[in-house]
Parts: C-alpha cells; sequence; structure tokens
C-alpha cells in the first residue's frame, strides 16, 4: 500500500518525536518516499542528521535554506505529497493547524496540502482533554483530517492517561488503512441525492424545508475520495463541490430530481439517497405573485410528489445497493426500520431532528446505521465528514 507513496512526515516538538526514526524506517522499508518537515522546536528531541540520513533528503525546517536567496516551497511541498503524516502532533501544532497561524514551515505545508492529512497527536493526559484542545481536534477533523488517537499509559509526566502518541507500527498500519480505503471504490458508480427540494407556489414563494445539503455533499466527496465515479443530484443549496470525479446535476423541484434519479440509477452499483425531498407540492403554481391584498387567506392544495426512494427501490436489481436516511422527531429506530422495509433499503441512517447539533443546518451529526436484519449500530456525535465515512464504510462492506 506504501510502496511509490509519497510522504511528507511533519515532526512537532514533543518527547514523542524520539518515535519519528522508527516512523520513518518503517516508511521507507515499505517503499514509501519520504520527505521530513520538522518545526524549529522538534530539533530540541531529535536530530535532523538522523532522519535525513534514513529518509536520504534534506529535513526541511526553515522558509529559508540559506543566505543566498534559496527557500523551500511548501507549495511544492504541498502539490508532491500523496499524504501528509504529522507525528507526533502537539497541543501547539493542532491548535495553529486549527486556525490557520502559518508561523513555520509545518504549517504552511499544512495549508498547502493538496492530500490526506493524518495526525498523531501526544502531549499530557491534561493538555489531551482541554476544551481547547478537543474543540482543535474538532475543527480539524471537519476539515477531513484524519486523527490517529493517542493510547492510555505512562506518559513523560510520569502520570497515567490517555495522550500518548500511537506506536510507530500503528501509524504505519492506520497510513496503509487510508490508502487501502481510498481505492475500495475505484471504478464503482455512486449515486447520491442531497440538499432540499423546493416546489413553487407562485413566481417568488415556494414550499421547502431547511437541508442544507451537508451531509450529502460529504458522502459524495467521501465516496469519490475512495475512486468512485460520483452523480451527485443536488437540491437548491450555496454548497460547491470540487473532486474532478463528482459530476453534478442540479435541480429545483421533487419531480426534477426524480427524473434525474431514475436515468442515473440503472447504471450505477449503488445508490445514497440523503436528499430532503418534499413530499407534496402546490397542486396549482400561480403564474404571478399572490397579492396579500387579494385575499383574507391563503389556502394550499398540496398533491404528493413522487416517491424517489420507493421508485429506486422497486427499480432495485441483484448487486446494487441502496442506503436511505430517516430523519425522525420521535421513536426513531421503529419509524427507520418500517421506512428501510418500506422502500426496500439495503440500510438507512437515523439521525434525530430535534437535537441542535445534529440534522439540518449543522456540520455535526448523531447517525444510527440500520440494516435490513434489524441490526442497529449507533454512532457518536461526529462531523458529518466523519459521519459520511461511517455510511461509506458499510456500504463497501455490502457491495459484490
Amino acid at each position: 500500500m506504501l510502496n511509490n507513496k509519497k510522504i511528507i512526515l511533519g515532526i512537532t516538538g514533543s518527547i514523542a518525536a524520539y518515535k519519528a526514526a522508527a516512523l520513518l524506517r518503517l516508511l521507507i522499508r515499505d517503499g514509501a518516499e519520504a520527505q521530513v518537515v520538522m518545526t524549529p522546536a522538534a530539533k530540541e528531541f531529535i536530530a535532523p542528521l538522523s532522519l535525513s540520513t534514513l529518509s536520504r533528503k534534506a529535513v526541511v525546517s526553515e522558509f529559508f535554506a540559506g543566505k543566498d536567496g534559496t527557500w523551500n516551497s511548501h507549495v511544492d511541498l504541498g502539490l508532491w505529497a500523496d499524504a501528509m503524516l504529522i507525528a507526533p502532533a502537539t497541543a501547539s501544532t493542532i491548535g495553529k493547524m486549527a486556525n490557520g497561524i502559518a508561523d513555520n514551515m509545518l504549517v504552511t505545508t499544512y495549508l498547502s496540502c493538496k492530500a490526506p492529512v493524518l495526525l498523531a497527536p501526544a502531549m499530557d493526559l491534561d493538555m489531551y482533554a482541554h476544551p481547547a484542545t478537543q474543540s482543535n481536534l474538532q475543527r480539524i477533523r471537519s476539515y477531513g483530517n484524519i486523527i490517529i488517537e493517542p493510547a492510555s499509559g505512562e506518559l513523560a509526566s510520569g502520570l497515567v492517561g490517555k495522550g500518548r502518541m500511537e506506536e510507530p507500527e500503528a501509524i504505519i498500519a492506520a497510513l496503509k488503512n487510508h490508502f487501502a480505503m481510498r481505492s475500495a471504490l475505484h471504478g464503482r458508480k455512486i449515486l447520491v441525492t442531497a440538499g432540499p427540494t423546493f416546489e413553487r407556489i407562485d413566481p417568488v414563494r415556494f414550499v421547502g424545508n431547511f437541508s442544507s445539503g451537508k451531509m450529502g455533499f460529504a458522502i459524495a466527496e467521501g465516496c469519490a475520495e475512495r475512486g468512485a465515479e460520483v452523480t451527485l443530484i443536488a437540491g437548491p443549496v450555496s454548497l460547491r463541490t470540487s473532486h474532478p470525479q463528482i459530476r453534478r446535476i442540479d435541480v429545483e423541484s421533487a419531480r426534477e430530481m426524480h427524473a434525474a434519479a431514475m436515468e442515473s440509477f440503472p447504471s450505477s452499483d449503488a445508490a445514497i439517497l440523503c436528499a430532503a425531498v418534499a413530499d407534496f407540492r402546490p397542486a396549482t403554481i400561480a403564474e404571478e405573485k399572490i397579492k396579500r391584498e387579494d385575499s383574507s387567506e391563503m389556502i394550499l392544495h398540496l398533491t404528493p410528489n413522487p416517491d424517489i426512494a420507493a421508485s429506486i427501490g422497486a427499480l432495485k436489481r441483484s448487486g446494487q445497493i441502496v442506503a436511505g436516511f430517516a430523519l425522525e422527531t420521535s421513536d426513531g429506530i421503529a419509524h427507520a426500520s418500517a421506512k428501510l422495509k418500506r422502500k426496500n433499503f439495503d440500510f438507512i441512517a437515523l439521525n434525530p431532528a430535534n437535537e441542535l447539533d445534529a440534522g439540518f443546518g449543522v456540520d455535526t451529526n448523531r447517525i444510527t446505521i440500520i440494516d435490513s436484519n434489524g441490526i442497529c449500530r449507533a454512532f457518536p456525535l461526529k462531523s458529518k465528514q466523519e459521519a459520511a465515512a461511517d455510511i461509506i464504510n458499510e456500504l463497501i462492506t455490502r457491495l459484490p
């Protein structure tokens, strides 16, 4: 998995920096090409000469290589790498990464890096548990960075608790797993629906909901990052897509989304239906703006929209996987399980509509995955990118 991979190894000022030599040795052994980038404080814990000997490359630490005008380009490094691994990552560096404080070569390289970033925190237990550190970790997770959780054990302070950097072998295993997962959907075609639908009342008003599309877009990006060709059918949202393997189709109404989904699904290996589709639409659309003065009240006559999930579930053939979402305010497991059977899903992600940190409009979600055998797996509150990864992992296990 690491053969010919280009890895930036970032090392920060922690006593755990001594493990970086073993980590670098394992990278080279497995065929990777490694470029070490150190913070100035890291050089107090491990000598650059040891690292340059192992990597066969000069260690990068300062912006300027000498007094002759030569300099180290963080932009070139960020474009060169297949992954950036920061181990150990101190509380200080994590804080700088979370807030974009680019005052050293390592953080500027991180901010320029186009490749995935993994980091292995290392610090004393109270520093790790501090709300500021946990908030910074949550923020960099929301950027799509991968945290290799520290272990519990004896720390440099003599205390025992969580904060000890994972051992080099475990970090290498996490890096290999990352590359394995990134190629797990190579050649697969995945259909994703996202966002709300708007059903017009007149030229300026509509019936809709509060969906932001963030969950569906995170799923689309996550599938594309793992090698899939993604068709993303998006309702009216302000979000952008960046991955070249995402083909985006923008729609407004449920009928438009239904037509696009019916066209795309037959050639897809799987569909993840995340859109919050309006169940009903106005029976008639006024050609002119309805004036308040024309009536003392407005009465809307609504008619059902086509059921996209049921249509896809009925169309599903052997080998195709279909997953859906259930946004519920009460009796979530029962309602989601019933929906799973009714729509012929392979699994469904239940999330709460009445929690401030989950559901519509926020950057986090709390999901429970329920499969067709009735097995439920509840996940803690996570960023929507992390929740998307859990859903994609479930999909991968089910694809033939």
